[in-house]
Order: structure tokens, then C-alpha cells, then sequence
């Protein structure tokens, strides 16, 4: 009996002493890093912006509505500071991140392919109206320099460089009509109420990259509140794909908070 004691009192004193152990270990680590210049913050937000051709083609005569709904970003970054009394850094990161918009525009002569309702498919140029939902989810790796303007202050800029896990740019044609291969060819009209749709989600590339910058302000100790504009540089269509004949780049702004370590 004494022995069985003996082996429960041990046990509690160990379940009593490891937690204390792990914070000790774990408070240790955090101390080294921060002698070497390293600093680790996680960092969850939200992301507005759209998907857009730059300049605005002559065909989108009018943006007749904008939806940017809910996307979320999650992520990590570590910091290393490196020169200048430990104002100037590299930062490297890993996030998980959506980009979503739904649009509405009127077009003339926009180019088009359309499914018909056999399933049959209809190139050509679309004039009327159009409604257009993109979505994306993948990986996004950003690679960047930061400076401290002051305790409670610090800006970024740097490339990043995504792989697309998600992809989707779909919708509808409405009000309007479809003239076959080219703006002479035979007239298709939809009206009243009448719709066809369009699908090009897997002529989206999976590689995107462009440029990253920002800033960030420390409310507390560990909260940081930080606003950072995404812009890409690569046309989000492949290459091969020609129906919608001008490119186009996600533009986002990224709101939200971090637990810097």
C-alpha cells in the first residue's frame, strides 16, 4: 500500500512541476532569441480589395457593383533584427490567405465564352451586362524589410510570392447579347431575366507574386495592430489563355492584429 502512495505522490508532484518546467524552457528559448534579434508574431485579419485589369480596358464602360466579401488571413512571421541599434530587420513569413470580390460592370465587345444551355460552349464578344465572383486560397510567403520609426512604430515593404491551393473566377452574362467569334458575327440575346454562364477558374495560374508593404503600431507589450497593401505583379490568367484579353491583378488591403513573442 505505502508503495502505490509513494507512486501517486510522485506523479502529482510531477504533474505539478513539468508545466513549470515547459514555461521555464519556453521562457528561456524566448530569451535567447531575443539576444540573437529574433522576434516571432502570429497574426490573423481580414482582407478588402479586388481583382482588376489596370488600367480600365475601354470594353468595362461602367462598375455597376462591388461586394469584396469575407476573406481571411492567418499567418506567422519572424523578425531578425540586424543592424542600425536594432531598428532594421528582415522579415520572413508563411500565411494562409483569401482574396474574394464579387463585381458587376457593363461591357461592350467584351470578350466572352459562355456556356450554353445544351452545355455547349459560345465565344465571342459580350455587350450587357456581367457578373463576375473571384476567389482564391493558397500560401503566401513574404520576404521583407522593416524598420522601427520608434518603439511603437514600424514599416515594411518587400516581395511575396504565393501558390494557389483554390481557385475560382466564375459567373454570369445578363441583359444584353453575344455576337458569335467576333463583333459582326451572328447576334445571341439573353434578356428578360435570361443568363449564361461562364467558368475560367482553371485558367488561373497557381504562381503569384508581386510586392508587399506596410506598417504596424504596438498597442501593448504583445499586441500589434498592422495594416500591410498586397499588390501583384503577374497576370492572375495563364498564359495560354486569351478569352478575356487584358490582364488582371489582385490589389488587397490586410487589416488585423498579431501576438508578437
Amino acid at each position: 500500500m505505502k508503495k502505490y502512495l509513494y507512486t501517486f505522490g510522485l506523479l502529482i508532484c510531477l504533474s505539478v512541476a513539468l508545466p513549470g518546467y515547459a514555461q521555464v524552457d519556453r521562457n528561456e528559448t524566448l530569451i535567447r532569441s531575443a539576444l540573437r534579434g529574433l522576434e516571432y508574431e502570429v497574426k490573423a485579419g481580414i482582407s478588402i480589395g479586388g481583382t482588376a485589369p489596370l488600367p480600365l480596358p475601354a470594353e468595362i464602360r461602367s462598375i455597376d457593383g462591388y461586394n469584396p466579401t469575407l476573406a481571411i488571413t492567418i499567418g506567422g512571421e519572424v523578425t531578425k533584427w540586424v543592424a542600425v541599434q536594432n531598428k532594421l530587420g528582415v522579415i520572413v513569413g508563411l500565411r494562409l490567405e483569401n482574396k474574394a470580390m464579387t463585381t458587376e460592370a457593363t461591357v461592350k465587345n467584351y470578350s466572352m465564352e459562355i456556356l450554353g444551355q445544351g452545355g455547349e460552349r459560345i465565344s465571342g464578344v459580350w455587350t450587357g451586362g456581367v457578373k463576375t465572383k473571384v476567389h482564391t486560397a493558397g500560401l503566401t510567403i513574404p520576404l521583407m524589410a522593416t524598420y522601427k520609426l520608434s518603439s511603437r512604430w514600424n514599416v515594411k515593404a518587400g516581395p511575396y510570392f504565393s501558390y494557389i491551393l483554390s481557385r475560382e473566377f466564375s459567373g454570369h452574362v445578363y441583359e444584353g447579347y453575344l455576337r458569335e467569334d467576333d463583333p459582326t458575327g451572328p447576334k445571341v440575346e439573353f434578356t428578360d431575366d435570361k443568363i449564361a454562364t461562364y467558368d475560367f477558374s482553371d485558367d488561373l495560374r497557381r504562381f503569384q507574386w508581386g510586392l508587399q508593404a506596410g506598417a504596424g503600431w504596438r498597442a501593448f507589450k504583445h499586441l500589434n495592430i498592422y495594416a500591410d497593401l498586397t499588390w501583384g505583379l503577374n497576370n492572375i490568367f495563364k498564359n495560354d489563355f486569351h478569352t478575356i484579353t487584358f490582364s488582371m491583378y489582385p490589389i488587397y488591403l490586410n487589416i488585423g492584429f498579431g501576438y508578437a513573442f
